[in-house]
């Protein structure tokens, strides 16, 4: 069964807060699959990886870009894992279907929007239920993150 953390993003807008765990991710030696809910969110993140630091950037790709397998982290619109990830985040609406091929799933949903979080409450009891160890993490005013029991 994979773990399955739920970001609550109150503080921050995606555009902060995933470029980080994206890093992380890197760092731990995985790959990453991230889903989203349009076309738009998706180009609008594809741009902003490559600039989202002064010093760094993440590295990337889609498949406009092509060699799919290469990529470190894949931006996608379907349930697709060509770079064999073992992360995949889902953002931006996106909701996951089978989350067992991967060690971890992440849901990010803004808490502001109430969608989103009747979304996330329902993906929650659907993923518990089917036995996957699910951790919910909020975001604190200082923007770091904290697990809840």
């Amino acid at each position: 069964m994979a773990e399955v953390w739920f970001y609550h993003l109150t503080e921050s807008r995606l555009e902060d807060a995933l470029p980080a765990l994206l890093e992380k991710t890197l760092e731990r030696g995985w790959r990453a699959v991230v889903e989203f809910g349009s076309e738009e969110r998706l180009n609008q993140m594809n741009e902003h990886l490559w600039t989202w630091r002064d010093d760094a950037f993440l590295p990337h790709g889609t498949a406009a870009d092509g060699f799919e397998a290469d990529q470190p982290v894949y931006l996608t619109l379907d349930a697709a894992n060509p770079n064999a990830a073992q992360a995949r985040f889902h953002v931006d609406g996106s909701m996951p279907h089978d989350v067992s091929p991967y060690i971890r799933a992440i849901l990010m949903f803004d808490g502001h929007d109430n969608g989103q979080l009747d979304a996330a409450r329902s993906q929650w009891k659907r993923l518990k239920g089917e036995g996957h160890d699910v951790s919910y993490w909020k975001q604190m005013p200082d923007r770091r993150w904290q697990k809840q029991m």
